[in-house]
């Protein structure tokens, strides 16, 4: 902490300049390389969650090994800067900046170290940081989280080293599984309580003032008649991994006789033709397999991809089944959701203007000869609720045998432009970066925003960045990095620093 003198000349320095002094921007600037150092170093940490792990003098890890070494490796380094910091149970931690007037709620930055899977397809190793030259530098989680959330802590300390002070406590939040799930988040509320105000860097810039509703849940339905052996039966479909994803791929097994295998395999060549779909038909074994390829994407965004299952059961729908059942299943599938990226037949197509329209995603399917189940991820709008939308769907079950079982709810937020907090994160987005252009947005997506009250998603990613986080060769701008800092350290000034 700077000295009293020093903290004087800067109040004079305010007092008589207020307009251009940024002294902290500055300071900021010259902590680049240590600011790529600590990046690397937290890269180097293998942070995907895996099973738990119990140490020999009984202590939990909750998250495996590597989450665990990456939350150590940071409170070192928040440590070492002159920070208080503190471990939630290896559930979560956070590097403090306290007020010197005690404080009644805090500042929340919430950011997350745990990475996704590194997958295929790289040119260096994932966990060690390498700058090519180009620009960037790469490694897993440089740009989801582990670069933002290093950005945020040299924010905090140029502030701190250029005399200002917190108008309440400033905890920069280590989330440990937000990847795969908000274990770590309740815990770390359980703990503290919800933040008074703050942001998480793990979005967009300029800003995200409201997120939708995340509504996930099965459609099923129970068969109870049982074909003959020679007869044409659905015997197996599968489709998808994720509720939240657009399936690449589902495929259908088919027994019955052969030579309707024969008309099948025709139909399907003739499909393809008609369509352009992507469909294969073969023989293997003593049954027909059906393929049906389709294109990933994110379920915040069915419009980038397109869903295997919808053109495998747009297929089936044009086969005669022994099963009735089964034949009603499909048809219900294919009349009531089909290729429809909105629930327009599911009677639950809501939109406003801050959301567009609500999304409609089928994720996961699985039919055998005892149950169908469809799984389905909805983002609805800030101005709906989740009754309002399963209202729609229930309408549209009635008097049908499909049944439905919800699975999670994730109500919307959403802040006014004209909210304090909102003008002032725009603002230094503004004055950093001299972009006019760009608005707030509402996004499908969900962020810690969900799970920490009174905090809104506030970048990492500028407009014009590429967008590599989860791939291979994951990568971060340095100029970017810096620049986010730089935003970071104007909006903590402006609304938590005197």
């Amino acid at each position: 902490m700077r000295s009293k003198e020093s903290k004087l000349k800067r109040a004079q320095k305010i007092a008589t300049d207020k307009e251009t002094y940024m002294g902290y921007l500055e300071r900021l600037d010259s902590y680049k390389e240590d600011m790529l150092r600590t990046l690397g170093e937290t890269v180097s940490k293998p942070s995907v969650k895996a099973d738990p792990v119990r140490t020999a003098d009984g202590k939990v890890w909750p998250f495996g090994q590597g989450v665990q070494e990456a939350l150590e490796c940071m409170l070192q380094i928040g440590e070492a800067e002159g920070f208080s910091t503190c471990n939630d149970d290896n559930y979560a931690g956070h590097i403090e900046w306290k007020a010197n007037e005690g404080s009644d709620g805090y500042f929340g930055i919430v950011g997350h170290l745990d990475v996704v899977p590194v997958g295929t397809g790289w040119s260096t190793d994932p966990f060690t940081m390498v700058d090519k030259g180009d620009g960037f530098v790469y490694g897993r989680g440089t740009s989801d989280d582990k670069g933002p959330v290093v950005a945020c802590l040299y924010a905090m300390k140029a502030l701190r080293e250029e005399g200002y002070e917190p108008k309440m406590d400033i905890r920069l939040v280590l989330g440990l599984d937000e990847e795969t799930g908000h274990i770590s988040a309740e815990h770390y509320v359980e703990s503290f309580g919800h933040p008074a105000m703050g942001f998480t860097p793990d979005a967009d810039f300029p800003l995200v003032n409201g997120e939708m509703g995340i509504l996930v849940f099965e459609l099923a339905r129970k068969f109870t008649s049982k074909p003959g052996k020679d007869d044409t039966r659905l015997t197996k479909l599968e489709g998808g991994v994720a509720h939240n994803a657009v399936p690449a791929y589902a495929k259908a097994v088919i027994t019955g006789s052969k030579e309707h295998y024969e008309v099948i395999i025709d139909r399907a060549r003739l499909f393809t033709e008609e369509t352009g779909y992507r469909l294969k038909a073969k023989k293997q074994g003593t049954s027909l397999v059906i393929e049906a390829f389709g294109t990933a994407a994110h379920g915040a965004h069915p419009e980038l991809g397109l869903n295997a299952v919808s053109i495998l059961m747009d297929f089936l729908g044009r086969i005669s089944f022994t099963s009735e059942e089964t034949n009603d299943f499909i048809a219900f599938y294919n009349d009531n959701i089909g290729f429809d990226l909105h629930g327009e037949r599911m009677g639950c197509f809501f939109e406003d203007e801050a959301s567009g329209p609500l999304i409609f995603n089928v994720g996961v399917a699985n039919i055998n000869e005892d149950i169908a189940t469809v799984s389905v991820n909805i983002r609805y709008p800030v101005s709906c609720t989740d009754a309002q939308v399963m209202g729609g769907i229930e309408s549209v079950l009635e008097g049908t045998p499909v049944g439905i079982v919800t699975r999670m709810v994730q109500e919307p937020i959403y802040r006014d432009l004209d909210d304090p907090m909102v003008k002032d994160m725009m603002q230094a987005y503004v004055d950093e970066t001299g972009d006019t252009e760009a608005k707030p947005m509402t996004i499908g997506g969900g962020t810690y925003a969900k799970m920490f009250n009174n905090i809104l998603a506030f970048g990492a990613a500028f407009p014009e960045d590429e967008n590599t986080m989860h791939q291979a060769d994951e990568k971060f701008s340095v100029d970017s990095f810096m620049k986010m800092a730089r935003v970071y350290a104007r909006a903590i000034e402006s609304l938590c620093c005197e």
